[in-house]
């Protein structure tokens, strides 16, 4: 089974591109960010001409997430629990059936946090701290659990290209990762890192000529419950797709799973 994470940038302006890229891979499950729309507006007619079953959460002009499934959704969760004053479309969950039994995704649109002196920070490190809780129950269920999407996190050195230039960013910055290590420790591995210790980009700026420069970073992942973890194959980064017409300035990540 092939699960991918995507930040599209807008469903309206990279439709072309999903549709080919869906054509051309065939992933079962595909999580895309940042769809920009709201849901009575997202071109569910087009994604499900190709077989896929789709349910979003959306939100106007920004934010917003999307499952596209070739499965049927057992389950579907919208928004993440802890704030009832938090309206931003930042996740999405869903619940499928396999022969191994039940797989949940859920897809995250993690707050960037730029710039640091501005609220934007602190609700970052707030929405990370409501995600630990609620990853932290989802455990409890002792079933295959990954966590995708859009991070907007800098791990470590090695998944930036001059690291030191990002430090301080809040992509990458001590209270970031404190938080991102206590959510990894709760019991969660890293898909890209388990099989793969080579740098590997998810992220180049459209500015400074970052694609041109091979200037990206990986801030797009895969968190694997255990029992994720074990079915575990492999994990594509479609670097290619940056380089196609009009691209998002995400690429494709996909983790490989025997479910």
């Amino acid at each position: 089974m092939r699960i991918a994470t995507w930040n599209i940038n807008g469903i309206k302006a990279r439709l072309g591109l999903l549709l080919q890229w869906l054509e051309q891979e065939k992933p079962d499950i595909v999580c895309l960010q940042e769809i920009k729309s709201v849901d009575e507006a997202f071109p569910r007619a087009e994604i499900e001409a190709l077989g896929y079953h789709v349910e979003t959460n959306g939100q106007k002009s920004w934010n917003g997430v999307a499952i596209l499934s070739l499965m049927r959704f057992d389950e579907v969760t919208r928004g993440l629990p802890g704030d009832d004053e938090d309206e931003q479309a930042r996740l999405i969950e869903g619940v499928f059936s396999v022969a191994s039994g039940a797989i949940r995704v859920c897809n995250i649109y993690l707050p960037n946090g730029n710039p640091v002196d501005s609220e934007k920070f602190p609700y970052k490190l707030r929405w990370m701290e409501r995600l630990t809780a609620f990853a932290e129950e989802r455990l409890k269920l002792e079933e295959p659990f990954i966590i995708l999407g859009d991070y907007n996190l800098i791990p470590a050195p090695i998944d930036a290209h001059h690291a030191e230039n990002w430090w301080g960013d809040a992509l990458y910055r001590p209270e970031s990762l404190e938080r991102f290590r206590t959510l990894v420790n709760l019991g969660f591995t890293d898909a890209l890192r388990a099989v793969t210790a080579e740098p590997s980009y998810t992220f180049w700026d459209f500015q400074a000529g970052a694609w041109r420069r091979n200037h990206g970073i990986r801030i797009d992942h895969l968190l694997l419950s255990p029992q994720a973890a074990d079915r575990l194959d492999d994990v594509v980064v479609h670097k290619d797709v940056r380089g196609w017409d009009k691209p998002s300035d995400h690429v494709p990540v996909e983790g490989w799973f025997t479910f």
